[in-house]
């Protein structure tokens, strides 16, 4: 039986074996596997599995189903303890990804995918938890940029591996998917066997619990599934369908972001420890308004790939100031409710990503531009809900109306 150690002891342990540092561990673990399956598969699934792009819709439509499905961790947890199913959901995620090439057929393609989906969403929604329970409110933000930074980093060691390897070597996509999997596997393994069970001092409440006063959250999260996922499924396929992109030049763009995550995120932590939740996220959506009307302004105004490749880049700088978004909710929730509201946030965040990839992957093969519009108009529906956070949001004080609300009633 593993031991299990109450959060507020553990100084005694080794520092390679405290709490942080086995977020650090997993921060290094999930991308080796999820990053290289994202680099490599708009060119296998175009290549491989001659997918277009309504198909690549319902690869990703199938592939946010486990998202969706994301409050069922509130079951297993009634069982399950949190870091034992997240390092288990790590195990899946990274097994799914290693056979991932001896299923080339679409329907393999999504089985599999269906596969490591469940791995990846199951350990992210633990995985947030897990960060805001055993992070005081103060460090919060410092430490998440510092996990942000650690996991582009492993993902910048990953993608620059295939950019060196994939041609010089003739690499195949069966041989890059095991070795990444493998790693991420072996290494949740080990952390299983290598760490004790940390206990936070806030045992979680373990059942669906939707409160109004999270409405806000609950908003935000809804509207950032649904802009993050326009992204992930089309601005990748464009740079291949539209400009031709193999696998070592996209991942080549993507290791540019990566170096840019690793020297911003530490910095864009403290900054929205610094300046807050609400001006950090107004940021962001002015800033991604801007780069979905560019998107769509390249098939308009026929821009080319260098344009292309720098608004991919500043996008996933924008995205990284997501970051605030969890903070926010550390401070305004009740700390036996990070569990389930984590489970559910991400439901919600997935709701609009179960059937957007279907039904843009539709309208792409019409019009790719008004794709990039509709994430236009997402973006500043969340700029507009981000004005609602107060400047110093806390429980009592969730959104500005409540402040206005208090002051009337002084």
């Amino acid at each position: 039986m593993a031991l299990i150690i109450p959060l507020g002891q553990t100084a005694h342990l080794p520092k390679w074996q405290q709490p942080k540092v086995l977020l650090i561990v997993m921060a290094c673990a999930m991308p080796i596997a999820f990053a290289v399956w994202s680099a490599l598969l708009n060119n296998f699934v175009i290549e491989v599995g001659k997918f277009d792009g309504s198909d690549n819709g319902w690869l990703h439509t199938v592939r946010e189903i486990p998202g969706f499905l994301a409050i069922g961790v509130i079951a297993l947890i009634m069982f399950i303890r949190e870091q034992t199913l997240g390092l288990v959901s790590l195990m899946l995620l990274g097994v799914a990804t290693a056979i991932t090439a001896w299923f080339p057929s679409m329907g393999g393609i999504l089985t599999i995918t269906m596969l490591s989906s469940i791995g990846f969403h199951y350990y992210e929604t633990v995985n947030q938890s897990l960060q805001l329970q055993w992070l005081t409110k103060d460090e919060a933000p410092r430490v998440l940029g510092a996990l942000l930074a650690v996991g582009s980093a492993a993902t910048l060691f990953a993608y620059g591996a295939i950019v060196i390897t994939w041609r010089t070597f003739d690499l195949s996509y069966n041989f890059v998917y095991l070795v990444s999997g493998g790693i991420t596997a072996v290494m949740a393994v080990a952390a299983f066997f290598l760490y004790p069970q940390f206990e936070s001092p806030n045992p979680q409440i373990k059942k669906f619990i939707l409160r109004k006063r999270y409405w806000l959250y609950y908003a935000l999260q809804f509207m950032a599934g649904a802009r993050r996922q326009i992204f992930i499924v089309f601005a990748g396929f464009m740079m291949v369908e539209r400009f031709g992109f193999d696998v070592h030049e996209i991942t080549t763009l993507y290791l540019i972001n990566l170096v840019i995550n690793i020297v911003a995120a530490p910095f864009i932590g403290r900054a929205v420890g610094r300046f807050g939740e609400r001006n950090a996220l107004i940021i962001e959506y002015i800033g991604l308004i801007a780069v979905f009307s560019a998107y769509g302004g390249i098939y308009v105004f026929g821009w080319g790939v260098v344009l292309a490749s720098v608004l991919y880049v500043i996008d996933h700088i924008f995205f990284a100031m997501a970051l605030a978004l969890k903070t926010y909710f550390q401070k305004i929730a009740d700390p036996q409710d990070i569990a389930p509201t984590a489970a559910v946030a991400f439901t919600i965040n997935h709701i609009a990503a179960v059937f957007l990839p279907a039904a843009l992957g539709y309208l792409w093969l019409v019009s790719p531009t008004a794709v990039f519009a509709f994430a236009t108009m997402m973006a500043f529906g969340s700029f507009v809900l981000a004005l609602f956070i107060p400047r110093n949001p806390h429980k009592g004080n969730e959104t500005i109306f409540v402040a206005r609300g208090l002051a009337q009633r002084a």
